[in-house]
């Protein structure tokens, strides 16, 4: 069985990445600048995947890790 998020519509999310997207340009726009439009656009796209992947792995480690911790302590309170 398979859960599904609904915290956000896709429209919601596609503005926060467009969002995102535009704020990693300014950000490494110096560097940028000397790939073509479509090669910004890609690597813009590239380093904002990386950036919410690695925010969703780091949410769910920071929750295994508070689990833990409540088991651990009523276990030996």
């Amino acid at each position: 069985m398979e859960t599904t998020k609904t915290t956000e519509s896709p429209s919601e999310q596609q503005i926060e990445r467009a969002y995102l997207e535009t704020k990693m340009r300014e950000v490494f726009g110096d560097e940028m600048k000397r790939l073509n439009e479509d090669l910004q656009s890609a690597l813009a796209d590239d380093i904002v995947t990386a950036f919410l992947n690695r925010i969703s792995l780091f949410v769910k480690i920071q929750a295994k890790k508070r689990r833990y911790t409540r088991t651990k302590r009523s276990l030996n309170p």
